[in-house]
Parts: structure tokens; sequence; C-alpha cells
């Protein structure tokens, strides 16, 4: 079969996420062009910004039955790369003539619409091109709980409504609803994705992560020094409101004061770094909570293997693959039982806390903490339950023999 991929987000800088770049994205665009090479012959469109990075890995893995087609808009669209899924919007409308060109030489027998990663956005392709069409997986449908939007700045619950108002807006594009009429499969990362896809089209969803790990992530080569006189705790993302690493500080803060020999570190750069520090306060100056800024990857993988506990206070995350990337390394997860972490985390391989309030939120992730603090066997079992799980359900190698399942099924 000939498939035909739209992963705008492909590869560029992956290792960038914690300082502004978009991870994420780039990683899942990038595996499930590998992983549908498996048993396809793909062809993929792309940003041209990806160009380099391709090429590159190309090169180094020698990789057959792919062949990329990057695209690019005229540079008096560049200022729409503030809000990127605008231009990401426009670029699709340019990549339906080149997939309508390519179809005509090639007579592709799927479309897969990949990245953007979203449950909102039109897909062009999809919606036009004459070929069995598969989307996803995405989401977006998860918010921030109203109780914590309203400690928001004005400014931030603008920016939460802007983005309500805006899917809103993009779910009423007809083209969108052409493309989810004729989708043979719509792929979603979490259960608030699934929730929100209308009735008519449910019979079509599947479950799939938009975070995977490789096998040799699977199998570190370094494993945790156990220091009897340090509880180490990790966390890492972007440092920005919605990731809630305030409260995080906060939760640390109360726990510490029964647990003397306790570290909280965090990976990242972001606009709310001061206002972290200052939260962090007297803790600082004891060395208590370290700011590690931008980490690459690798020393990110090493701070896991390095910690007791991964700690991601993050309230609207569609995937969160660091804490896929905990798992593996085989450390408990504390999370809020929301999107993408309340998808991946149950109770064999960590705590789920409510989101209903900061005070809250605040009072049950020190608990959690200092359950997992005074209870060794338990943080060891839940670790080792998170990596079974990881091994089983997240490595990509295995994620691309269930996409070949859903291929079967859906067509």
């Amino acid at each position: 079969m000939k498939i035909l991929i739209c992963a705008f987000a492909c590869l560029k800088d992956p290792d960038r996420r914690f300082g502004g770049g978009e991870g994420g994205e780039m990683s899942l665009g990038w595996n499930v062009v590998l992983q549908l090479s498996r048993f396809f012959e793909v062809s993929v469109l792309t940003d041209s910004g990806n160009k380099e990075a391709i090429q590159k890995a190309l090169q180094e893995k020698q990789l057959h039955n792919i062949n990329f087609y990057y695209i690019n808009l005229p540079v008096f669209f560049n200022f729409t790369k503030k809000g990127i899924q605008i231009y990401a919007y426009l670029w699709q409308i340019k990549a339906y003539f080149v997939a309508k060109k390519l179809h005509n030489e090639n007579k592709f027998d799927v479309f897969h619409h990949v990245t953007y990663a979203n449950d909102w956005m039109a897909s062009f392709i999809g919606a036009l091109l004459p070929v069995p069409y598969i989307r996803g997986p995405g989401g977006g449908a998860h918010k921030v709980p109203k109780g914590f939007v309203r400690e928001y700045s004005f400014k931030q619950k603008i920016a939460e409504k802007v983005r309500s108002i805006g899917q809103w807006i993009f779910k009423h594009d007809p083209f969108f609803t052409i493309g989810q009429n004729r989708a043979k499969a719509l792929l979603v990362c979490n259960y608030e994705a699934k929730n929100a896809i209308p009735k008519k089209w449910q019979s079509k969803v599947y479950f799939f992560p938009v975070n995977g790990i490789s096998t040799k992530n699977l199998n570190p080569l370094v494993n945790r020094n156990e220091k009897q006189d340090q509880f180490a705790i990790f966390t890492a993302g972007k440092l920005i409101k919605i990731k809630s690493f305030d409260l995080a500080i906060k939760a640390f803060k109360d726990f510490s004061k029964k647990a003397q020999n306790s570290i909280f570190s965090i990976a990242g750069e972001g606009p709310e770094l001061n206002n972290l520090k200052n939260i962090a306060g007297d803790l600082n100056s004891k060395n208590k909570v370290l700011f590690k800024g931008w980490l690459s990857r690798e020393n990110v993988l090493q701070e896991m293997l390095n910690c007791d506990v991964f700690l991601f206070p993050s309230l609207r995350d569609g995937g969160g693959n660091v804490v896929v990337e905990a798992m593996a390394s085989g450390k408990p997860v504390i999370c809020f039982d929301l999107a993408g972490p309340g998808f991946h985390v149950d109770e064999s391989c960590g705590i789920k806390i409510k989101a209903e309030n900061p005070q809250q939120a605040v009072k049950d992730m020190a608990e959690a903490l200092e359950r997992l603090y005074l209870d060794k066997d338990l943080r060891l079992k839940l670790g080792q339950g998170a990596r079974k799980k990881a091994e089983k359900e997240y490595d990509w190698d295995k994620l691309g023999d269930r996409l070949f399942e859903i291929y079967k099924k859906a067509l």
C-alpha cells in the first residue's frame, strides 16, 4: 500500500522541549512515519523548516520506503508563526494542492494526518483527497479546571478563553466536518478527547498515545545509586503557568518540613522562572529546590534515573512525554488525573490526584509525596509497575504494531 502522511511537525530539534521547542509534536510525527514505513511505502508532506534535520537522520539511518516533500509558505505569511497553529492551518491549504498533484502521479491508497496532533483543526487533504482518510492521534479538548483559572492573571485568563473560542471556531469549519465524516479512523490520545467527539463519529474512535519511547530508553545503562540520606524528586517541562510548577513547589515546601533530607529538581526554561524562584524562597538558600535550566534529553533521562519520584503537576497536557519517559525509567509518577498524564498513569504505576482547586491540589500533592517517602516498598512497586506498563504499551515498535492493526480494522 502507498500511504500519504501529513506531518507538519517532524523531527526538527525535538530536544528543545523544555526551552521553547515543540519536541512532542516533532517526535510524534517522526516516529509515526518510521513505524508506518515498516509496513507501507510512505510519502510525507512536512514543513521545509524540518528539512535539514530529516535529511541528516535519513543519511544516518539509511531508511527505505520513505519519501519526504518539503512545503513552505511565502515569506509574507511568516508573521502568523507567532501563533504557529494559524501558520499550520494556512500551510495545509498549500499542502492539499501538493497532495493532489502527488496523488495523480502515485495513486495513494490512504491519507493519514498526524501532526499537528490536535482534534479541532481541519485537514484539507483529509476532506478533499479521494482516498480513505485516517486522522491522529490527537487531542485538545482538555482544559484548565475552573478552580485553577480563578487564580490566573487577567492575561492568562484571556489566553485560556481565546484558546476555547478558537477551538470552537475551528471545529465549525466546514472542511473539518467534511473530514471527520470521511475519516475511517479517529485516533485520540486521552479520555477528554474521546468524550468530546460527537456520538455520530464515536464508532471510528481508537485510543492511541501521542507519546512513545524507543527500546534503548527501556534499557538504561545507569541505574540509581540509592542514597539513604536523600529523597530526590524531579520534574521537567516548559516553565509556563499551565504546567503549575508553582503548586508543585508549594507542595514540596509543606512536604519537606517532614522530610528534611528531600530535594526537588526542576528542569526547564520559561517565563515563570522568576516567579517560581520567588515561591521557592528560603528553600533555595538551603539548596532544596534546584532549578536546572534547559537540559538535553540525555540529561533529563539521567535525572529521572537518579530520582525517587517524578512529579508532574501540569493542568493541560494532551500527552506529557516526560511522564512516559519517567515510567520507562522505573519511577513512580505523581500527576493530576487529567488529559495525557491521567491517561498514562494508573494505580499500578503512580498516584493521580484530583484537580479541584489550588489549595486542595497542594495538600494532596504533599500527601502523595509523603506517602511515597515513608513507604519504600510501595515506591519500588509502583516504579516496577511503571516500567512494565511503559514496556508493554509505549514502546514505539509495539505502537507501530498497534497502528497496523488499526489500519486493518479501519480499512
